[in-house]
């Protein structure tokens, strides 16, 4: 007859304390283990982003303090000498100043313009039904998918017809239009997202729909508005296809005309330590307006896609 053996007891029953060697990790899950590689990827294709986005401004910055020799001579070496005198030559002498300043009134003016147009026209269309309210708000979809080198010669007589051609407020007027689909669309949808109780206590108290609007809903929006002025604030920095066709008075010209003009105005020899200079002039503003409301940036962004 067979006994079965009966295995040792364990410590708990033998009523001997449980030790640590007593107790077995349990085995790394197959899920974690996935997570760490995904992880390590993920970390590793941002560090090359960032090495790629990050090197050609900081070579561009080195380059600007280098003479035309050493551009050509040593283009990845660091500089001899600080050449200051690039950015002096470039702010006086290729009339950087002159054009930084129309950038600032021209992309000042149409920013405000449309951020207030836009807002009030995104607020209008999520909060209020009216017959057309779909229609008007997919014309403004459709004005983000129409190409502006179709509207170029069209426009270009509608604007000299006006009397606005080679003006700044005629240009300003240009710049609100072309930006005005894109801040509808992205304004719209982060209205929706805005509580109605607000409102409706507002109105309850006796505030009217402007007032509702200027004190309370709009100061609500203050992420979204950052987050698409920022973005239209690059977009009508960097614009130069519009200012040349619109914009050809040489003493209103658009920093991005003017670095244009920078690397010919020596003909076949330009001057090309001014031109970095003056490219680093023309990327120090969008890398501090970016710098500085980087937080209200990603807030925007991800605030209008929860409800």
């Amino acid at each position: 007859m067979k006994t079965t053996e009966t295995p040792a007891p364990l410590p708990a029953e033998s009523g001997a304390p449980i030790t640590k060697t007593d107790i077995r990790p349990p085995a790394p899950s197959k899920e974690k283990t996935e997570g760490t590689v995904l992880n390590v990827f993920s970390h590793g294709v941002l560090v090359i982003w960032a090495f790629m986005v990050v090197m050609p401004l900081l070579w561009a910055v080195m380059t600007s303090f280098k003479d035309d020799r050493s551009i050509f001579s040593s283009p990845w070496s660091l500089p001899d000498s600080l050449h200051f005198d690039n950015w002096s030559r470039a702010w006086t002498q290729a009339n950087m100043s002159d054009y930084f300043l129309n950038t600032v009134l021209v992309v000042g003016g149409s920013l405000i313009g449309t951020l207030v147009l836009g807002s009030m026209a995104a607020y209008v269309l999520a909060r209020f039904d009216f017959p057309g309210n779909r229609f008007i708000y997919f014309l403004f979809i459709g004005g983000m998918s129409f190409p502006i080198m179709l509207a170029l010669v069209p426009l270009f007589y509608v604007v000299n017809n006006m009397g606005l051609l080679n003006t700044i407020h005629g240009l300003i007027l240009v710049y609100i239009a072309y930006s005005l689909p894109f801040t509808v669309f992205f304004l719209t949808a982060f209205f929706r997202t805005l509580p109605t109780s607000i409102a409706e206590a507002a109105f309850v108290d006796g505030a009217s729909h402007s007032r509702t609007f200027f004190q309370i809903m709009l100061p609500m929006a203050k992420p979204g508005l950052i987050s698409v002025g920022i973005f239209n604030f690059l977009g009508q920095w960097n614009q130069y296809m519009l200012p040349t066709v619109l914009n050809t008075d040489p003493d209103k010209r658009v920093l991005t005309q003017g670095l244009v003009q920078l690397a010919v105005s020596q003909g076949y020899k330009g001057d090309w330590s001014g031109l970095f200079a003056g490219l680093v002039m023309a990327m120090l503003p969008v890398l501090a307006a970016y710098i500085i409301f980087q937080r209200q940036v990603v807030q925007g962004l991800t605030a209008g896609a929860l409800k």
